[in-house]
C-alpha cells in the first residue's frame, strides 16, 4: 500500500467525522501496488447512506476535508451504494481488489 501512516490518519478522521464511526474504508487501484509509481488515491466507502443524495453531499464535503488536510491530490471517492441494482461495476473492483484501512 503506497500511503504514509500520516495519509492513512488522515484519511480515518476524515472520513470518521463526515461518514460516521461505523464506516468501511478500502483503497483500490494503483496505490494498493507497491511497484507502480504516482496514481491518484482511489477510496471506497461503505458507510451505509440511505439515499443517494446524502452520499453525493457527503462525498463532496469529504473530498474537500481530504484536499484541505492532505493537499492538492487526484481523490476518487466512490460511495456503496444500498441498493444491489444501483451498484456500478468500479464498487465490485473495489470490494475484490481493495485493501481495508477502516
Amino acid at each position: 500500500m503506497r500511503l504514509s501512516t500520516e495519509e492513512k490518519q488522515i484519511i480515518k478522521s476524515a472520513v470518521k467525522e463526515v461518514m460516521g464511526e461505523s464506516a468501511i474504508v478500502l483503497l483500490f487501484g494503483s496505490r494498493v501496488d507497491e511497484s507502480k509509481r504516482g496514481g491518484d488515491i482511489d477510496l471506497f466507502i461503505d458507510a451505509n447512506l440511505p439515499n443517494a443524495l446524502d452520499r453525493v453531499q457527503k462525498k463532496s464535503r469529504l473530498w474537500a476535508k481530504l484536499q484541505q488536510r492532505l493537499g492538492e491530490q487526484r481523490i476518487d471517492i466512490i460511495i456503496a451504494a444500498n441498493k444491489p441494482e444501483e451498484r456500478q461495476e468500479i464498487e465490485h473492483v473495489a470490494r475484490e481488489t481493495g485493501i481495508r484501512i477502516i
